[in-house]
């Protein structure tokens, strides 16, 4: 018979090469499922994205620290301070602001 040389591909042989393939193709979805779910890794926020992400992809915005005056305010009402002082530190306070709150 010609072109039957050697009888052809053994059952081994057929066995590796399916092994080969099913590796392969989950090689490419593993990778896949990598790429597209790396923004949810260890480390975030349960909620969202990271800690400045509000979990619908916008940046939440940066914590805002009081500014003196309202510092200020706050320990009037907290009782911290009396009036005359907190009348005082506001007067200096917008002295060397010039005026501006």
């Amino acid at each position: 018979m010609m072109g039957w040389y050697g009888g052809g591909m053994g059952v081994g042989a057929w066995i590796m090469m399916g092994l080969f393939w099913v590796l392969l193709i989950g090689a490419i979805v593993w990778l896949v499922a990598q790429l597209t779910t790396s923004g949810r890794g260890a480390g975030r926020t349960p909620g969202g994205y990271g800690p400045w992400d509000d979990g619908v992809g916008r940046a939440a915005a940066a914590p805002r620290t009081p500014s003196a005056l309202e510092l200020l305010d706050h320990r009037l009402a907290a009782g911290e301070i009396d009036v005359a002082t907190y009348q005082q530190t506001r007067a200096a306070l917008l002295d060397t602001r010039g005026g501006l709150p």
